[in-house]
């Protein structure tokens, strides 16, 4: 059984564009939708110069191509789009019509070197992060059994006292055992297994926004910018909410009552996230204005008791982090003074 052609370019990983003889957009696949962030029934018949007026050196690689009518293949090739720019490899075809009635077409395939590395980068992250919860976890056990001989032998030595004016010595260090116990037990992260059901995710956002709205002083803006098209998860709400929370809580902490802070929600096709492809991913943002995450933590916020706060404890983002993992996803981190952006990727399947 034959597949056809169209169907195979819909479904690569590879963005591929065709071209008319005078750069419009005649076709794009939904890897080009993704790279671009915009729909191909909005750029058909479109200049490619309109949408990426940046983009000089592709412009000229491309019309040089049609002037020679050789193909060529651009390596590591910054391409500026109208709200971030990316690293592609770019291959340009030139078909030309056998009957010559018609003047050349340009097939051109992106291939996003951006996407490639986030994947070795993510695939490393996830890795680490799942040994280091098994050390944690192990070290947990090994402080836990004393911490609960130490609370009973505070209790029975709390009965034996001649003096009940003592007594507070002993609730003292049963105090303090209690509070390790349950910093032991943040450490750890979510323990039980996640429940789920369908799941808004712009509700998860709109609860977390009202709880926040409750907390923070009028000098924070939280903004939402939601895909209505984004359809419902198969996840935990109450956890997906703890997670969501933690980052929003870390960015109203650093923008210091006054800032701007954006929620936003996109649909990605066919992603990676770990080791396993997805169809569709769901891409959900939070974004602030705040002055950035120090270079020398940048690589490890993910790790349990990580703070770039004198007052923090670091559990947030680990517990975050935990929390898309048992949703088969990852949450990933991009900074720079003024704009800091943690990015969670859930399967939609």
């Amino acid at each position: 059984m034959s597949i056809p052609a169209q169907s195979i370019i819909e479904n690569l990983a590879t963005a591929v564009l065709v071209l008319d003889a005078r750069l419009q957009f005649q076709q794009m696949n939904p890897a080009a939708e993704t790279l671009f962030e915009i729909s191909a029934r909005q750029l058909y018949g479109q200049p490619l110069a309109r949408f990426l007026p940046q983009a000089r050196r592709l412009l000229r690689l491309l019309r040089q191509a049609l002037a020679t009518g050789h193909p060529f293949t651009e390596r590591g090739l910054v391409v500026i789009l109208p709200t971030r720019s990316i690293t592609v490899d770019c291959t340009v075809s030139v078909l030309t019509s056998t009957d010559h009635a018609h003047a050349s077409t340009l097939l051109v395939e992106l291939n996003h070197v951006d996407r490639w590395l986030r994947l070795t980068r993510d695939e490393s992250m996830l890795d680490r992060h799942a040994a280091t919860r098994a050390v944690i976890r192990g070290l947990a056990h090994e402080i836990k059994n004393p911490l609960g001989g130490l609370r009973g032998a505070a209790q029975l030595l709390e009965r034996a006292l001649p003096d009940p004016g003592l007594a507070e010595y002993t609730r003292i260090i049963i105090q303090e055992a209690d509070r390790l116990r349950a910093l032991v037990d943040s450490m750890i992260g979510p323990t039980r297994p996640i429940r789920k059901i369908p799941t808004n995710i712009h509700q998860v956002f709109e609860h977390v926004r009202r709880l926040i709205l409750a907390e923070v002083p009028e000098g924070i803006v939280l903004k939402r910018d939601y895909d209505p098209s984004v359809p419902e998860i198969q996840g935990d709400p109450d956890q997906l909410i703890q997670a969501v929370l933690n980052i929003v809580r870390n960015a109203v902490q650093v923008l210091n009552q006054r800032g701007h802070i954006h929620l936003r929600s996109r649909i990605e096709r066919q992603m990676t996230l770990g080791q396993k492809r997805h169809r569709l991913v769901l891409r959900a943002e939070i974004e602030d204005d705040g002055p950035g995450i120090p270079d020398e933590i940048a690589e490890y916020i993910f790790y349990p008791m990580v703070t770039g706060r004198a007052d923090g404890v670091g559990l947030g983002l680990s517990i975050a982090q935990a929390i898309a993992n048992q949703h088969g996803g990852l949450i990933e981190c991009s900074s720079r003074p003024g704009r800091t952006v943690f990015t969670i990727y859930l399967p939609l399947e």
